[in-house]
This record gives C-alpha cells, sequence and structure tokens, in this order.
C-alpha cells in the first residue's frame, strides 16, 4: 500500500473485505470525500492472514495500543536505523510505490488510484524521471532503426 503514514495507522481488518481495502484518506476526507478500494496484493494478504488481530489496527505499539501517524513515523525511523538504513522513512516508502507503480507503467491517474493523491501534480515529482528515462530510450530505439541513409542511433 502506499498510504500515508495518517492512514496507514488506522487501517484495520474492518476495512478488509473480499481482498479489497476500504480506506477514506483523513487528507482528503473534507475536501473530496474520496473513498477508496484497493486491492490486496498477494503478498500482503498472506500476511494478514497469519497475522493475529485483537485491534481495529493492524498496527500496533508493543504494549498493544495502536500508533499515532507521528509515533509510527518515529518507530520506523528507529527500525530503519536499526537496519542500517539511514536515509530510509515510512514517507520513502510512499515515493518507493509511486515510482514502482510509475515503473511498471501504470499512469498517473493508476497511481492516484492507489495512492489516494488528488492532484496529480505530486504525482508528476514521482513519476517524472521514470518518463524521461522511457522516452529516451523510445527516442533511441526509434532513431537506431531509422531506414533512411545517413541516420544511426
Amino acid at each position: 500500500m502506499a498510504q500515508r503514514r495518517s492512514d496507514i495507522v488506522r487501517i484495520g481488518p474492518q476495512h478488509a473485505r473480499s481482498g479489497i481495502i476500504t480506506v477514506r484518506p483523513q487528507r482528503t476526507a473534507r475536501t473530496t470525500g474520496v473513498t477508496l478500494d484497493i486491492p490486496i496484493h498477494d503478498g500482503l494478504a498472506a500476511i494478514l492472514t497469519k497475522t493475529p488481530v485483537a485491534h481495529l489496527t493492524y498496527l500496533t505499539r508493543s504494549f498493544g495500543i495502536p500508533f499515532t501517524a507521528a509515533g509510527f513515523g518515529n518507530k520506523f525511523r528507529e527500525w530503519c536505523n536499526e537496519a542500517g538504513l539511514p536515509n530510509c522513512s515510512a514517507r520513502g516508502l510512499r515515493k518507493a510505490q509511486c515510482r514502482k507503480l510509475a515503473e511498471a507503467g501504470c499512469s498517473e491517474h493508476q497511481i492516484a488510484a492507489i495512492t489516494g493523491h488528488s492532484n496529480l501534480a505530486e504525482i508528476r515529482t514521482y513519476t517524472r524521471a521514470v518518463e524521461q528515462v522511457r522516452l529516451a530510450r523510445s527516442a533511441l530505439s526509434k532513431s537506431a532503426s531509422d531506414p533512411r541513409p545517413g541516420r544511426t542511433g
């Protein structure tokens, strides 16, 4: 999933039905009121079925209460530091998922359907580099296959 921390910490078993997680992003609830229905990836589904859940949220602190968004961000930072990943963050996971979707050929609208971004310009910041590489490869491919004399790639 590529949700904001404020939404990740609220998601629990009550949001999952028939292979879909339904969530209304907190950030857009007041503006667009959009509800997202996101298919659960097979890998995540396998983990969720094996995870005992005693609360309304999947993510809880060691003593059983749900994380706050800030608390989750801080704990994630701790986990990254312990793993020797000082440049990683919870927000970075969201960005990485946006980029991964772009690399898979997803359109800005498809990415927004998963992330809940209401502004496509924000998604473009994640996808611009991927698109530039794709266009450059396409241009070189066309140039290399140009049959006109004197044209080479």
